[in-house]
């Protein structure tokens, strides 16, 4: 069936490694803790990400990178975006030169503005693919139904990569705008995080309505300036994930941002969690991408300024309501 190497053993990477071992692949789970190893190893459990799930027994973890990836002819990275470089990095020299590296992070990089996959592509010298959409870790490893995007701009290879991940409760269907794809993963979690702050503020259903539709377009609109395809963004991996990540309690961008609307100081909140809201990082290098492409995003600023410059939320959500009027298309 052939060797699969997970880099992440969050909730996510657990996850995909669970369904790939079920499906028969030799699968390696890399984490960066060396308790989450060690109890997936004893235990068959990773409770700090996915309490009272029983892992496959076949399932292998190791804290020993060359080990996880030597053999492997699949890479999945499931790490979070601003540990990307480092960690692949050190991985490269250990990485066979036909390894296919598929990468299920939503983020874009501090700094260099780049996309997971770009860093990847700078590192490996391979462009790969991408697997995104609305899928929470907790409903997919239950075998929740679940529909996702795996893109890829070599058409072959996103054929290969559905069957290696499609079952008969995770459908995935294909695409080739890798960076619309990329894109719509990242910049949902900053709209998450409004969606969030509007409901911690008790704003109601129409607010949040009126903020997913409007944070669609910038998605659009920024996706639209940097060559991605617009039509990309009212798929799953745009307003699939958007609504999921905007309304469901198990996201953790909506939970930080729920708790923002609430009072709480932010670094209280991100302390008092392992998980990564990826959202807190992406809301600075999606309004840099904002300024470099000059696409207006009045959503994403209201959240940097949250986030980064302490600026009171209800602040943010009245400097929205009050901008000039204007035609909705």
């Amino acid at each position: 069936m052939g060797y699969v190497a997970v880099i992440g053993a969050g909730s996510w990477g657990t996850t995909l490694a669970s369904l790939l071992c079920e499906k028969g692949y030799d699968v390696s789970l890399w984490s960066f803790e060396p308790e989450v190893a060690e109890e997936i190893r004893r235990e068959g459990a990773n409770t700090s990400y996915l309490p009272d799930v029983r892992l496959p027994e076949n399932l292998r973890a190791t804290t020993d990178m060359e080990d996880a990836v030597r053999k492997a002819r699949y890479i999945v990275n499931v790490v979070p975006t601003q540990f990307v470089r480092p960690v692949f990095s050190d991985a490269v020299k250990y990485i066979h030169e036909d390894a296919i590296i598929i990468s299920a992070s939503k983020g874009i990089e501090h700094g260099t503005l780049m996309t997971v996959s770009q860093i990847l592509n700078e590192l490996t010298g391979s462009a790969g693919a991408v697997l995104s959409g609305p899928s929470f870790a907790k409903e997919v490893i239950k075998r929740f139904p679940t529909a996702v995007t795996l893109a890829s701009r070599d058409p072959e290879t996103g054929l290969l990569l559905q069957e290696l991940f499609n079952t008969q409760y995770f459908r995935v269907y294909t695409h080739t705008d890798m960076l619309g794809v990329e894109l719509g993963g990242a910049l949902k979690n900053v709209i998450a995080i409004a969606s969030g702050i509007c409901d911690g503020l008790g704003l109601g259903h129409n607010a949040r309505a009126a903020l997913i539709t409007r944070g669609l377009v910038e998605m659009s609109r920024l996706g639209e300036h940097m060559g991605a395809d617009k039509r990309t963004f009212s798929g799953l991996s745009g307003l699939g994930d958007l609504v999921l990540t905007c309304t469901g309690p198990l996201s953790r961008n909506y939970s930080v941002g729920f708790k923002l609307g609430q009072g709480l100081k932010l670094g209280d909140i991100l302390s008092s969690t392992k998980s990564v809201a990826e959202g807190v990082a992406t809301a600075l290098s999606a309004f840099e991408l904002g300024a470099r492409y000059s696409a207006e995003m009045p959503i994403v600023e209201q959240v940097y300024k949250v986030i980064y410059k302490e600026k009171s939320p209800a602040k943010a959500v009245n400097m929205l309501m009050n901008r000039t009027l204007k035609s909705e298309f």
